[in-house]
C-alpha cells in the first residue's frame, strides 16, 4: 500500500515539474523567458514552448496588438500668441522590441504608458508654442501631428536606452480655448448678434414704413383720380340728363310743370317723419289727379 501510495506521488510530482517546463505564448502576446531574473529569451511566434522549471526560469507576457494612449489631463497650453488652449488628443503605438522596452521601461505596460504620455504631451506643448491658434484650427492640424509623431518617435528611439516602441499614428480630437476665454468669447459672439439683428429690425422696420407711406400715397392718388373721373362722368350724365328734360319739358309745358312738383314733393318726403300740410284746392298736385278741366291737357295728335 506505501509502495502504490509513494508511486502516485512520485508521478504526481513528476507531472507538476513536466507541466512547469511548458507555456503556450498567445499569438497576441510575447513571451519573454527570465534565468536569474535576466532575460534569456523572447519567444515572438504563437504556441507551445518549452523552459527549465521555476525557480531557473520564470516567464512573462507582453501585449503585442495596438495599443491606444488617451490624453489623461486637460492642462492649458500656450500658444505663440500666448494663448491658453485645451487639446485632447490619443497615439497609437505598439511594443516591438519586447527586451529594449522592458529593459529601458519595465514590464508594467501602465507604467510605460504613463512615461509615454509625458513624453507627447511635452512634445505638443512645444509644437503648440510655435504655433498660432488659427494655424490650430485650421488645415495646419495634419502637419502639427505629423511634428509631434516625428518628434515622439524619435525621444523612444534615440539614446542609449530605446524603448522599443512603434508611434503608428498620433490624432488630435479637441481643439479649444479655455472655458474662461470660451465663455468670454460667447458673450462677444453673443452680444455682436444681437447688435446685428437689433440693426437688421431697425432697417426692416424703416424700410416697412417707407413703403406704407408710398403705399398710402398712391391710395390717395388712385381715389383722387377716380373721384376726378367720377364727378366728370357724373357732370356729363347730369348735363345730358338736363338737355333730356329740357327738351320733353319745352314740348310739354304742363308735364314740366307736374314733374317739377313730383321731385319738390320727393325733395320735401325724404324721410318717413316728414308731415307737410297742404290745401288741396290751391295744389297744382291734388288739382291734377282730381282730373277735369284743370287737368294738363293731352298733346295734340301730330299731322
Amino acid at each position: 500500500m506505501n509502495r502504490i501510495g509513494f508511486i502516485a506521488s512520485s508521478i504526481l510530482v513528476l507531472l507538476a515539474l513536466v507541466s512547469s517546463t511548458l507555456f503556450v505564448v498567445d499569438q497576441r502576446q510575447f513571451g519573454v523567458v527570465y534565468q536569474l531574473g535576466q532575460i534569456k529569451n523572447v519567444i515572438t511566434e504563437p504556441g507551445l514552448n518549452f523552459k527549465m522549471p521555476p525557480p531557473f526560469q520564470n516567464v512573462s507576457y507582453i501585449d503585442k496588438r495596438l495599443l491606444t494612449l488617451e490624453s489623461a489631463d486637460s492642462e492649458p497650453m500656450l500658444t505663440a500668441e500666448k494663448q491658453r488652449v485645451v487639446i485632447d488628443w490619443f497615439i497609437r503605438w505598439r511594443i516591438t522590441d519586447p527586451s529594449q522596452y522592458i529593459r529601458n521601461v519595465g514590464l508594467d505596460e501602465k507604467a510605460g504608458a504613463n512615461q509615454l504620455n509625458r513624453v507627447v504631451r511635452n512634445a505638443f506643448q512645444e509644437e503648440i508654442n510655435r504655433r498660432t491658434v488659427r494655424e490650430l484650427l485650421s488645415g495646419k492640424r495634419e502637419a502639427l501631428m505629423a511634428d509631434v509623431k516625428r518628434e515622439v518617435q524619435e525621444i523612444v528611439t534615440a539614446g542609449n536606452k530605446p524603448w522599443g516602441v512603434e508611434i503608428v499614428d498620433v490624432r488630435i480630437t479637441r481643439v479649444d480655448y479655455v472655458e474662461a476665454i470660451t465663455e468670454s468669447v460667447y458673450r462677444r459672439m453673443e452680444a455682436e448678434r444681437k447688435r446685428v439683428a437689433n440693426e437688421l429690425r431697425s432697417t426692416g422696420a424703416a424700410e416697412g414704413e417707407k413703403i406704407r407711406a408710398d403705399a398710402d400715397r398712391q391710395r390717395e392718388v388712385i381715389l383722387a383720380d377716380a373721384y376726378r373721373e367720377a364727378q366728370k362722368v357724373k357732370g356729363e350724365g347730369d348735363a345730358d340728363a338736363a338737355r333730356q328734360f329740357s327738351e320733353a319739358f319745352g314740348k310739354d309745358p304742363q308735364f314740366a310743370q307736374f314733374y317739377r312738383s313730383l321731385d319738390a314733393y320727393r325733395a320735401s318726403f325724404n324721410k318717413k317723419s316728414d308731415v307737410m300740410v297742404l290745401d288741396p284746392s290751391s295744389s297744382d298736385f291734388f288739382r291734377i289727379f282730381r282730373g277735369g278741366n284743370n287737368a294738363p291737357a293731352a298733346p295734340a295728335p301730330k299731322k
